[in-house]
């Protein structure tokens, strides 16, 4: 759909370096974002992929600049992508999650530039773990820009709210098919609904209210259904924590009869598993949803999510 716009100079220079410059479709997905006869969306990663291709439909073409199994907080766009990004319709993303298309974004002439950040509330978390500020590796706190956790996909509710706003914007961009993205915006609302009263009903009984994950990925989520969430490290992933830390963790641990240290999919379980064998604890995945991979318990975002709450409701203990 999109006809092709003027590419910064340096962006074409890197590009042709790298022979790109005469992308097309037939290169395949990844190379063609802005050459499609559909309304050509560029998101930073699944949550955000997951809300185009489900608000899109068939009038879309969706490219993600995150690739699944990649970590998204370290994510690099090459020249390639800076490009994608230049020729698509619209980008959607989350500011402050990826300082890499925060810049790309910034820098980009692209007429529909969509932060999902803008589209609900940003609140804090993680920061101060637990009462203690968590430590970051090599200063990398990105994430904690003003002190906003931008994990905000894991709350059904917060993410009902960011659909919506992205089902407007596809409307006032593409209003050719604004029809559609209405009614499709209308029925992933409802499902995420559904979600939400799953979620509320599952975890309204629980024995402890304490659980233990890896980094602070949940507290959206922990706030939305009254549980505690008690990270290792902070919002960083990557992050190390203090031996201080680890021995708060053990502690409380025994105090809130937690049974179970969760980690995620993309990142090293070594800590997690450490502590749980220090502590006599169990450990089980508890799942971010930042990309869908083979080791994922589930093909999709809803899939997930309903296996986070299993997982949940059998580390929390149901009544």
């Amino acid at each position: 759909m999109n006809v092709r716009r003027l590419i910064p100079g340096t962006a074409v220079a890197a590009a042709t370096a790298l022979g790109l410059v005469t992308l097309s479709a037939c290169s395949g997905e990844s190379a063609a974002a802005g050459n499609t006869d559909k309304f050509d969306v560029v998101a930073s990663f699944y949550p955000m992929a997951f809300l185009a291709e489900q608000i899109g439909g068939n009038h879309v073409h969706v490219t993600s600049l995150t690739q699944p199994g990649q970590e998204p907080h370290d994510l690099e766009l090459s020249a390639q992508q800076r490009v994608q990004v230049e020729e698509s319709d619209a980008v959607l993303y989350l500011k402050n999650l990826q300082p890499s298309v925060d810049d790309t974004v910034a820098q980009s002439e692209v007429k529909t530039k969509i932060d999902a950040a803008r589209l609900t509330t940003l609140e804090e978390h993680g920061s101060e773990v637990g009462g203690h500020a968590a430590e970051h590796d090599d200063g990398h706190d990105h994430e904690e820009e003003g002190g906003k956790d931008p994990h905000i996909w894991l709350d059904p509710v917060k993410y009902a709210e960011v659909a919506e706003g992205v089902g407007k914007a596809f409307e006032k961009a593409d209003p050719d098919h604004a029809a559609d993205y209405k009614k499709n915006t209308a029925a992933l609302v409802a499902k995420l609904e559904a979600l939400d009263t799953e979620f509320r009903n599952g975890l309204a009984g629980t024995k402890t209210k304490v659980f233990i994950t890896t980094h602070a990925a949940f507290g959206y989520l922990a706030e939305r259904y009254g549980l505690t969430e008690e990270a290792i490290s902070g919002l960083d992933p990557e992050s190390e924590p203090s031996a201080a830390r680890v021995k708060e963790l053990e502690k409380m641990a025994k105090a809130d009869g937690v049974t179970t240290v969760f980690y995620e999919t993309l990142v090293s379980d070594k800590t997690a598993k450490t502590i749980a064998q220090d502590s006599g604890l169990k450990t089980d995945v508890l799942d971010p949803i930042e990309g869908i991979t083979k080791k994922s318990r589930g093909t999709d975002y809803f899939a997930v999510q309903k296996a986070n709450l299993k997982a949940l409701q059998t580390a929390l203990g149901t009544k």
